[in-house]
This record gives structure tokens, sequence and C-alpha cells, in this order.
């Protein structure tokens, strides 16, 4: 299925110059929707995963139904002090700046294999501190899924012997 049909561009969004790829019509087409998260869990069912983590929000929307299509737990990383429980924490580098994540210290038992998911691969910066907090951890990250990969930003070197599967893949 080439899921390229579901994904819209949004030209200069967030600003001028950046082409969005925006989700949110695959979202709204249950049945595509479904298909997507399908193939990512045959994926996730190949890496005997047990736990599937996603950094917010959009990685949510990935991770969670790919958590209940293979029976997996679903832990969340969120932006620093969303979380009530005992964190730890992870900066990485943005464009402009740092930003955090955290994840919940008892999210991960020390072994268990993890699947890292998020919508889209770009630079890596968001999906390498999330792979750093489960590592942290004890986790072993078995592989990562997402929706759209933008090959030219080079975010695959970032999460360098880790599986990597994507469904669409931009090279501009």
């Amino acid at each position: 299925m080439g899921f390229e049909t579901w994904i819209r561009d949004i030209p200069n969004f967030p600003k001028e110059g950046i082409l969005f790829r925006d989700i949110t019509p695959l979202l709204a087409d249950g049945k595509a929707y479904r298909k997507a998260i399908e193939q990512l869990s045959d994926f996730a069912r190949s890496c005997r995963a047990e736990m599937i983590v996603g950094p917010e929000a959009r990685g949510y929307v990935v991770g969670a139904p790919l958590a209940v299509m293979t029976e997996c737990g679903f832990a969340p990383v969120r932006k620093s002090g969303k979380l009530p429980g005992e964190t730890i924490r992870e900066t990485y580098s943005l464009e402009y700046g740092e930003d955090a994540l955290e994840i919940h210290t008892d999210a991960i038992r020390p072994g268990m294999r993890v699947l890292v998911a998020d919508d889209l691969l770009a630079t890596g910066g968001t999906m390498q501190a999330t792979v750093k907090l489960v590592q942290r951890l004890g986790g072993h990250v078995v592989g990562a899924a997402f929706l759209i990969e933008l090959v030219a930003l080079g975010g695959r070197a970032r999460l360098e012997g880790i599986p990597v599967v994507t469904l669409v893949q931009y090279d501009g």
C-alpha cells in the first residue's frame, strides 16, 4: 500500500521554507491507519519487542496502537515536568538551543526488549534522546519504527546499530 496517498504536504509550515509532511489524512482514514499500524506491528513482532516507547505527541499516535496490536506495553516519553512519577531526563540539541525528554524510572525493566516509535524520522535528535533514556534504564532497543523518514536529514545515522523501518521515505 502506498501510504504517500494519505500524507499531505503543507508548504511553509511551521515557518517559511519548510515543507511539512502532515499525517492527519492518514489518521482520518481508519482502514489506512490500521494498515500502517499492522505493517509496523509485523516489524515489532519480528524484533520480539516487549515494550513500545514513543515520544510525545505524535509518537503516541504510532506507539500506542502499535502496543495494542502487538500486545506489548506502552511507555510515554514526555517533555520535562509532564510525568507525575520519578523520572530520568535526557537533554538533546535542537536547531536553535536544547530541549529535554523524560521517562518514568519504572517504565523499563533491565534487559527488556524495546521498540521505539514515532511518526517521523528527520534529524533523529528526539529519537536518539529516547533511545538513550531506554538504555539508561537498562532496556535493549531492538528496533525503531516510523511512518515517515526524511532521508536527506540523516536521522537514521543517529540510530546506528538499531534496525529501522519506515513506511514512506522522502528524499527532499
